[in-house]
């Protein structure tokens, strides 16, 4: 996923200017906060869902083992033993 760097904010920016943000997705879009310098959320307008649905397959994936690893984490520690 390519992320404008014009539609990224800190968590600190969108905790205290969440207008500005909502501002961006309504001129971009979409917005990326960050937490602890990393991508944390996506905001998009829903109007406009298209980033959704261009993720290429291999990016699906990638979304679906990241929840599926999340979820079941202690159940493949204990198998790895």
């Amino acid at each position: 996923m390519m992320i404008n760097s014009e539609t990224i904010f800190s968590m600190t920016q969108a905790n205290q200017n969440f207008s500005q943000v909502s501002r961006t997705v309504d001129e971009k879009g979409e917005a990326v906060i960050f937490k602890n310098n990393k991508p944390k959320y996506l905001v998009l307008d829903l109007d406009n869902n298209s980033p959704i649905l261009d993720l290429t397959d291999d990016e699906k994936i990638d979304i679906v083992a990241k929840r599926i690893l999340e979820r079941y984490l202690p159940a493949f520690k204990e198998l790895a033993k």
